[in-house]
């Protein structure tokens, strides 16, 4: 009899096949992944077969062009070859529609990454399918993101310290690893570990129904941003792949199940791991608590199966731990409703409450006068930035919780004067000013093409927001002065985006009755303001505000809601914008002479 092969650094907790219930629990599962359009049309699927033909096309161009720059023969520089390769959601199986390719070009060791960003970056934009195309070559992994087709690809680029790239390498074996830098190893490593969790997990078919359902739940439930301090979508798979190791024959339902049951219950911060941490052939840091104090401060560390390993999970903050578990609890809670039918999959689907659930939110607004290229750049560096301002925030007595939303609105307007880019930016961002909006044209994608929009100028604008738990028993006013300041100042100090009159930043806070409608659905009730007179309790007495001093710390949240709410955060103490109406939030603009 042969034995079944054990994956994982442990033994499985069960081998058990699914019940009739469970694979009926299964089918539901799939057929409400296909109402929540998680998978991809053929047609969609055929013209990113097409896509990919066209940048592997584009490849052997720019290697042939640069190997004859380097005075090789034509054989020779046909032979240099190049190839691309697919990682994340794409390689894995279970991108949807929309989705990203990420998309990896591997070059010889004669064609460096500043050929990448000048031969092929021109090569690309030769394409007349080419739509959008922004190259971001100082990134912590260099990148150039384009959209060809309509399908957004994000390009890396590596080079190995071999002479010819053939069409049937494969990047599994560690020694193609030598002489290269980190950026390199950086670039390599999702490919790699992609591949390896392919190879890691008993039944891919069940792995990818519960990944897809795994990345639809923390899509809607806003917990899925590796940039803003939450798991990306290596870090998903990741921890789906750990769950179907230790169930090998479970169906998607159930693994489901036990991923939430099992993560609840993790002894954070001891590491998800895949396969035992490998040694390898280079001098390069391979992460290890025992040795590095950095890895030690990981708090959810879930570690890549391929070398040299590193985190996945590296950003994240004591504030989105807090956020990731009470999501898993939840999750937890569903399924069990779920599987003795109290509930259905719909309901773990459900979409998250982020712009109901505070009082209070940090709004990050980026904006450009610029070119749209330009503004990508400029917010791209504001985004990778914002989670150190999250990190700041929780430690600030009086805040309970740092809360980030993981995706950026984005918009963008025209105008005609700097008076009116001035108009837009001063009152775009809250309610009680979206309707000055209303005399400005914003560029959609039905007007963007037409003769309106064409040749104007315009101001693109990207808003971030930060949820903020003020603690109920805090003093009256939680100082946030010095993190939003050194936040702008450390989004300031690159010179590339100095020139204020193109590249604006502006922090304010914004009450929850204060949002704009565009953080809502169509079909989602705006929350109403509360009124301003004294309350009244159930038999019709006055709910008086308790003295200065005197207030119990159960009693906090209802003084709070008094007309002295506003001071909660000392807004006073974050304004640098000497013009800035009485009535409006508070904000750090980028037009100030200095920052204090």
């Amino acid at each position: 009899m042969s034995q079944q092969r054990v994956y994982g650094v442990t033994g499985p907790i069960s081998t058990t096949g699914p019940t009739a219930a469970e694979n009926q629990l299964n089918d539901a599962l799939i057929q409400e992944l296909k109402r929540e359009k998680s998978f991809e049309s053929e047609e969609e699927t055929k013209k990113r077969v097409e896509v990919l033909r066209i940048l592997q096309e584009l490849t052997e161009a720019f290697i042939f062009e640069v190997s004859k720059k380097r005075n090789m023969s034509d054989g020779m520089a046909k032979d240099a070859g190049g190839k691309v390769f697919t990682y994340g959601s794409y390689r894995l199986g279970v991108h949807g529609p929309g989705s990203d390719i990420d998309a990896l070009v591997v070059m010889p060791k004669h064609v460096t990454r500043e050929d990448f960003f000048t031969v092929f970056d021109k090569l690309l934009r030769t394409r007349p399918e080419l739509e959008e195309i922004v190259p971001v070559p100082d990134a912590f992994v260099p990148i150039i993101t384009v959209v060809l087709s309509g399908i957004p690809i994000d390009l890396n680029c590596a080079h190995l310290d071999i002479a010819q790239v053939p069409a049937n390498l494969t990047l599994s074996d560690k020694n193609l690893l030598r002489n290269l830098d980190e950026k390199d190893l950086r670039a390599l490593n999702g490919t790699r570990v992609t591949d390896e969790i392919l190879q890691l997990v008993p039944k891919p078919t069940s792995f990818k129904i519960a990944l897809r359902a795994i990345k639809l739940w923390a899509q809607r439930r806003a917990v899925y941003a590796n940039m803003f301090g939450f798991p990306g979508g290596v870090a998903w798979a990741m921890l789906v792949a750990r769950i179907c190791q230790l169930y090998p024959n479970a169906c998607s339902a159930v693994i489901l199940g036990r991923f939430f049951h099992i993560l609840t219950k993790w002894n954070w911060p001891q590491p998800v791991l895949l396969k035992p941490i490998e040694d390898g052939p280079l001098q390069v840091r391979v992460w290890n608590p025992r040795i590095y104090a950095q890895d030690r401060s990981h708090r959810m560390p879930v570690i890549t199966p391929a070398y040299p390993s590193m985190c996945a999970t590296h950003n994240i903050s004591d504030s989105t731990k807090k956020i990731i578990l009470a999501e898993l609890e939840r999750g937890a809670e569903v399924t069990n409703d779920i599987f003795t039918n109290k509930k259905t999959w719909t309901d773990l689907f459900k979409k998250h409450d982020f712009f109901y659930r505070y009082k209070f939110y940090l709004t990050v607004m980026v904006s450009t006068t610029g070119s749209s290229e330009q503004h990508s750049k400029w917010s791209g560096l504001v985004e990778s930035k914002l989670r150190l301002l999250v990190q700041k925030l929780e430690v600030l007595s009086g805040i309970n919780l740092a809360h980030p939303f993981t995706k950026p609105f984005e918009t963008s307007y025209i105008y005609d004067t700097d008076a009116q880019c001035k108009d837009i930016i001063d009152n775009y961002g809250t309610y009680k000013t979206q309707n000055v909006l209303e005399q400005y044209t914003e560029v959609n994608d039905e007007n963007k093409d037409s003769d309106a929009v064409k040749g104007k100028k315009q101001v693109h604008i990207t808003t971030m927001y930060i949820g903020l738990d003020v603690s109920a028993d805090a003093k009256k006013q939680v100082d946030i002065h010095v993190p939003c300041s050194d936040f702008f100042n450390l989004c300031r100090s690159f010179s590339e985006f100095d020139d204020t009159d193109i590249f604006s930043l502006m922090i304010k806070y914004v009450k929850l009755h204060d949002l704009p409608n565009n953080v809502y659905d169509k079909d989602e009730e705006r929350p109403l303001k509360h009124s301003k007179r004294k309350k009244q309790d159930k038999e019709g007495k006055k709910i008086k505000r308790p003295k200065s001093g005197s207030q119990k710390p159960d009693e906090a949240e209802v003084a709070s809601e008094g007309p002295d709410s506003k001071n909660l955060l000392k807004d006073r103490d974050i304004s640098h914008s000497p013009n800035s109406p009485a009535n409006q939030p508070s904000a750090i603009t980028a037009t100030t002479s200095s920052v204090n």
